[in-house]
């Protein structure tokens, strides 16, 4: 265990190995407070990850992409339309 000492702003330096990352920061109570590393989506990509099929599909477009695989043919857009009304704006 260490002890960091806030200065006169409230900050405490968490070391050159936390630099430049995000956290989450939760007051449990008066005296206790947990600091988890996180990752931030942007509310706008927030639907892929809800989405284990979709992100499925894209990650395997994606690869297919790296690999120089083409589609050959246009995708059937009544045949995807159910699947696309079913993700949220």
């Amino acid at each position: 265990m260490e002890t960091k000492t806030a200065d006169s702003r409230g900050r405490i330096s968490l070391g050159k190995e936390f630099a430049n990352k995000t956290f989450v920061f939760k007051q449990i109570g008066d005296k206790e407070m947990k600091l988890e590393l996180a990752a931030v989506i942007p509310e706008r990509e927030l639907w892929l990850y809800k989405s284990p099929e979709a992100r499925e599909a894209v990650l395997g477009a994606l690869g297919r992409l790296k690999k120089g695989r083409f589609s050959t043919t246009p995708p059937d857009i009544d045949e995807e339309e159910p699947w696309m009304e079913a993700l949220e704006d």
